[in-house]
């Protein structure tokens, strides 16, 4: 009779060791457990899902299965993170939060120079939607961060690449694609599968057509469509706003000025201050002077600035 040796013994019998799954989510010590436990208070984490015990977790997080949460991360109460979401790097997101299915959130950005030993992160505010899929890349030089503000909308397949800022009340839909360093004002809406050059940068209020494409920047309250053309102003998104009449009026008239007066951009420049516009008149006229080295999108031929959606 063969007699197995121990090794062999030891392989034949079934394992009572706990799996890889939830070794990586089960403390090894007595103090990582009393830190997991403060740090994880009141959290629903499903029992597949692997949590690093030292990812701070807020009050009434829920967190689904298969997810995968990294040690820096932070995460803050009342967010609900679905099944097979990535949270890596150095994450903070605040409360309120929703993350849908397999979303991606703090993976390394997609810039060939970038080094894993840097320093950076990305930083989300309170009560945001990202639904399934939307990928949130961290910044790239060193100590920097991706940023997105309070109650914004990221529909399915967006993408938000390194070191982008995002303000509040955005909504960005299915399938936009925004490149490194690419800005977004409050109340901008990007329509789905539009994509944005790097360092560009879109004005408040913006309406953007779906399937659209820009390399140059977007000035506020406009509407935009196609490949890099200004259609003329939102105004009805200035009225949902609040914008009083008065308001309106001038906006247009800077945007005449701008677009329609037959001068450059540095004469209308010098003409408009010398005229008494109120703020926002003039946070578009401020915006066309501070634009990137690309300038701002063209007025698209005989389209008329009083289009609205």
């Amino acid at each position: 009779m063969k007699v197995r040796g121990s090794n062999e013994l030891a392989l034949s019998q079934p394992s009572l060791s706990p799996s890889p799954f939830e070794m990586a989510r089960r403390p090894k010590s007595a103090s990582q457990r009393k830190d997991l436990g403060a740090n994880m208070s009141g959290a629903k984490i499903h029992p597949s899902a692997i949590v690093d015990p030292d990812a701070q977790i807020g009050a009434d997080v829920e967190i689904g299965p298969f997810s995968i949460i990294g040690p820096q991360a932070v995460i803050g109460e009342k967010t609900t993170v679905q099944s097979h979401v990535v949270i890596e790097g150095d994450v903070k997101i605040g409360t309120g939060n929703f993350i849908g299915h397999s979303a991606i959130i703090g993976a390394p950005p997609q810039d060939v120079s970038f080094s894993p030993e840097r320093k950076t992160k990305v930083e989300i505010g309170n009560d945001n939607v990202i639904r399934e899929y939307c990928t949130i890349h961290r910044g790239s030089p060193e100590g920097s961060a991706t940023k997105i503000g309070d109650k914004n909308f990221l529909m399915a397949g967006a993408h938000i690449g390194h070191n982008c800022v995002i303000g509040n009340n955005v909504i960005i839909a299915n399938n936009c694609l925004l490149a490194g360093h690419v800005r977004v004002d409050d109340g901008s809406f990007l329509g789905g599968g539009s994509t944005f050059h790097q360092h560009m940068h879109v004005g408040r209020l913006v309406m953007v057509q779906g399937s659209s494409a820009f390399g140059k920047d977007l000035p506020p309250f406009v509407i935009a469509a196609e490949r890099n053309y200004v259609f003329g102003l939102n105004i009805v998104g200035l009225r949902r706003a609040g914008f009083s009449a008065n308001d309106r009026d001038e906006i247009k008239a800077a945007f005449k000025l701008v677009y329609q007066s037959g001068s450059n951009i540095g004469q209308a420049l010098e003409k408009a201050a010398t005229m008494k516009f109120g703020s926002p008149a003039r946070e578009f006229v401020d915006f066309v002077a501070n634009a990137k080295k690309r300038g701002i999108c063209p007025l698209k031929r005989g389209a008329s600035e009083e289009i609205s959606i």
